[in-house]
């Protein structure tokens, strides 16, 4: 037979005056990476629905309210506080203003354009260098006296600026068609030439420049047909006036 183990009864007296330490739940660096996530969630989501109260707040009010209407003011007066009307029968007369008198316009000789059936194609226009240089008669007069002569009348030999202003535009009085080259028209060649043309006061034609041109060998012939042109001159206030005008010249064989 076994031996029998010794059985140990212990008491209540005992049980009560046993020493039990004091444990306590466990809190540290694990529970704080466990529950700093779900913290963390509920207070972004806390401060967002507390900033879009505050907004709502603001703006909602401001979406229902609508536009306001302008308010207007009126003043009420009274009929005796208004002055008295004008009268009908004193009438002050309007204060007189001298003004000075108005300078009479001179009269100036207007070029009246001429058909081109009307006008001579020999005739020619004398030009002031050439009127100055005829010799005026001389007449023997009587008394002594001191003899004053009056200078020529200086002729502008500077070409006009490109854009002349002017009231009455320059129309063609006489037209010369250009003469076909002969090598052109032998060789069946066609083109354009634009060129500007310097009127002077008189209306003819001192220089011809060529702006354009599809062809150099219809150069000579454009500009020799345009300097035999004749125009009535622009017109200013103050008289004729140099200009610039353009004329295009269209070289075409009739036979194509």
């Amino acid at each position: 037979m076994s031996p029998k183990k010794k059985e140990t009864v212990v008491t209540n007296e005992e049980e009560s005056t046993k020493f039990v330490p004091y444990q306590t739940k466990g809190y540290g660096a694990p529970e704080l990476k466990q529950f700093y996530q779900k913290y963390m969630l509920r207070g972004v989501i806390i401060g967002v629905a507390i900033v879009s109260a505050v907004v709502g707040l603001y703006y909602v009010p401001q979406l229902f309210a609508g536009e306001e209407e302008p308010i207007h003011t009126i003043r009420l007066m009274k009929y005796t506080d208004l002055g008295p009307p004008p009268s009908i029968t004193q009438t002050a007369a309007a204060p007189t203003v001298a003004t000075a008198s108005t300078a009479i316009k001179p009269s100036i000789g207007i070029p009246v354009p001429v058909p081109d059936a009307e006008v001579n194609p020999e005739q020619t226009f004398a030009t002031q260098q050439e009127l100055s240089q005829v010799a005026s008669p001389v007449s023997q007069g009587t008394g002594t006296g001191n003899v004053g002569i009056q200078p020529d009348l200086k002729i502008d030999d500077e070409p006009p600026p490109d854009f002349v202003p002017y009231e009455k535009e320059p129309t063609v009085v006489k037209k010369v068609e250009p003469k076909y080259p002969e090598i052109a028209l032998r060789a069946g060649l066609e083109g354009n030439v634009f060129l500007k043309v310097w009127v002077t006061k008189e209306g003819k034609v001192r220089e011809a420049v060529i702006i354009k041109s599809d062809a150099e060998i219809f150069n000579q012939a454009a500009k020799d047909a345009a300097m035999q042109w004749i125009f009535t001159p622009a017109v200013m206030q103050k008289g004729p006036v140099a200009v610039w005008v353009s004329i295009p010249f269209r070289f075409r064989l009739t036979g194509k």
